[in-house]
């Protein structure tokens, strides 16, 4: 699938709606504002020229954490996958035909030209697998969750040496073999808890 990537640049013009949907998937929603400025030089001063509106959503961790980190009016950097919708409005409301762009974010944070922000991590959170039907998801299958990177893509760890059971008879495969269940499910949590790490959520003062 060709996605057409942005980047906006812009302030938050809504308060972040955040809601989980019918199989508990968490998604946020706001309008993001951008304006271009541009130097005019026959006034010898920057003016501002058109805004355009977009509307921002975000899924999962990153839905939570924009929720938890944006407010009305402060200024963003967002990056994700532009979609563009068109439709007509009913002839009861004039029929009048509509077009709407949407970015489906997979990264948002504060642009920091315009103030600061310091970044606190949120605590791990149990990962919600998406039901049939939504996203593309299919159920029982994992889908990455590409807002975080989880699931994408994970570099696998080296096999551990088995040590030598020699002489220890049947008592001491055991043994061996247990270790190396131990061992497995200890890097599989360690992995888990190295997913989760990055996740968190902004607070500062923008001005």
């Amino acid at each position: 699938m060709n996605d057409t990537m942005v980047t906006l640049v812009g302030n938050a013009a809504t308060a972040v709606e955040h809601r989980q949907t019918a199989t508990g998937v968490p998604v946020a929603r706001f309008r993001l504002a951008a304006t271009p400025r541009r130097w005019d030089r026959a006034r010898e001063r920057w003016t501002d020229g058109d805004t355009s509106f977009f509307t921002v959503k975000a899924w999962r961790a990153l839905a939570d954490h924009v929720a938890a980190s944006v407010t009305v009016g402060e200024p963003l950097m967002v990056q994700g996958r532009l979609r563009v919708r068109e439709g007509e409005q009913p002839a009861d409301r004039g029929g009048q035909r509509w077009l709407a762009a949407e970015v489906e974010a997979v990264a948002i944070g504060h642009d920091l030209t315009r103030g600061t922000a310091a970044f606190r991590r949120a605590s791990p959170r149990a990962r919600i697998e998406p039901q049939a039907g939504e996203d593309g998801g299919k159920s029982g299958e994992l889908s990455p969750d590409w807002s975080t990177g989880e699931g994408a893509w994970r570099k696998a760890s080296p096999p551990s040496p088995v040590p030598d059971a020699g002489g220890g008879g049947s008592g001491g495969a055991a043994e061996v073999a247990a270790g190396v269940a131990d061992e497995a499910a200890a890097r599989a949590a360690e992995g888990a808890a190295e997913r989760e790490a990055p996740e968190g959520v902004a607070v500062g003062v923008m001005t």
